[in-house]
């Protein structure tokens, strides 16, 4: 999903290992909750797991040429797609990519964004952005591609536009930030792939693999609600961004289906914006999620209280209770979701799980 998320990681969906079991973790159905995970402190990184993504099936045949929908910013435009044999997809997070190895065209990728990764393939496939999320046109061009699939989270948008004008076909797509929205997306692709006959396969899939690690996480959920943990997302690079994300960012989504309390929601918080000291202070969350990286940009734990002194003032920050995740793992595909899901389902309720996690009761 947009700036979403996710995934792959249960047997039912098919997607490959779990992000527990990717990293030689028991699955979610051998570990028991913390008694109280609301009153737990320390701060719990959730390990980064990007495994193969199963494919639909290993021979698509796209009927082309095949006439697309692309969904610029600029305004709709059809576009004829005449061949699939050489792929670049694009987005700030790689779940174009997720998509395009989904319907079996893994093997037709032949340039990638810094966020997609194709286990096995990684070093043969040349990485086509700059600072993750500038395309570098040469080097797309120089790699004679047939089709670029993009979201249109990466760019500058002259430079994708100075793509089409190459003579390439470039099909834009829908970004994500909810589970629905990344279904959409898939249809997209799909289209764009010439197979769309395939995306409800892979929906229905999707949709399957995530209830599944929903029900898992259910068990792992304290029945007393007073044990629910309390939660906020906060994005930050360095001193000088510091964004609280709340409905329609995509976290909202992950945190329905943790079943954690989302403070952003409690207060009527929309989409991302700057955050308000008054405000996180008021909210008040138990817990802080955070980027890797952007933990990070302000030295870690120690450097973001001192860095943003709301977080200091919050249960979280006193107890330094947080958990940091990988920074292209929260964004990305509804195929991802379920590895998501069960690497933040550890850091909320079984930390101890975790072997990098050094929260404590």
């Amino acid at each position: 999903m947009v700036i979403t998320l996710l995934l792959a990681g249960c047997a039912q969906g098919g997607h490959g290992a779990s992000a527990g079991e990717a990293a030689g973790l028991p699955p979610l159905a051998e570990i028991a909750a913390a008694a109280n995970p609301a009153a737990l402190s320390g701060p719990t990184s959730v390990p980064a797991a990007h495994s193969a993504i199963e494919p639909i099936t290993k021979n698509p045949q796209p009927q082309l040429p095949a006439k697309v929908l692309s969904v610029p910013r600029t305004g709709n435009a059809e576009v004829i797609v005449k061949s699939v044999e050489r792929i670049v997809p694009l987005s700030l997070t790689g779940a174009v990519a997720d998509y395009v190895q989904a319907y079996g065209f893994a093997n037709n990728i032949v340039g990638r964004d810094i966020s997609t990764s194709i286990p096995g393939r990684d070093e043969q496939i040349p990485v086509v952005t700059r600072g993750g999320h500038s395309v570098d046109a040469e080097s797309v061009l120089s790699l004679n591609p047939t089709l670029v699939i993009t979201d249109g989270t990466v760019g500058p948008a002259d430079v994708i536009a100075q793509l089409a004008d190459a003579g390439v076909a470039v099909v834009y797509v829908d970004p994500a930030a909810s589970y629905e929205e990344s279904y959409k997306q898939a249809e997209q692709v799909a289209a764009a792939l010439g197979v769309p006959e395939l995306a409800e396969q892979v929906i229905s899939r999707a949709r399957a693999a995530i209830t599944a690690k929903e029900a898992e996480i259910a068990r792992l959920r304290p029945n007393d609600e007073d044990k629910i943990p309390s939660a906020a997302f906060l994005y930050m690079r360095g001193a000088g961004i510091f964004y609280l994300f709340g409905e329609g960012s995509g976290i909202d989504a992950l945190f329905a289906s943790l079943g954690v309390k989302d403070v952003a929601k409690q207060i009527g918080w929309q989409g991302q914006r700057p955050m308000n000291d008054e405000a996180l202070v008021s909210a008040d969350p138990q817990v802080l999620v955070v980027m890797t990286k952007g933990l990070a940009s302000v030295g870690g734990v120690d450097g973001m209280l001192t860095t943003h002194p709301a977080t200091a003032l919050t249960t979280a920050g006193k107890n330094r209770r947080v958990i940091d995740v990988p920074d292209t793992a929260l964004f990305t595909s509804a195929v991802r979701v379920p590895q998501v899901l069960d690497g933040l389902a550890r850091a909320f309720y079984a930390p101890e799980s975790l072997p990098a996690s050094k929260a404590t009761k």
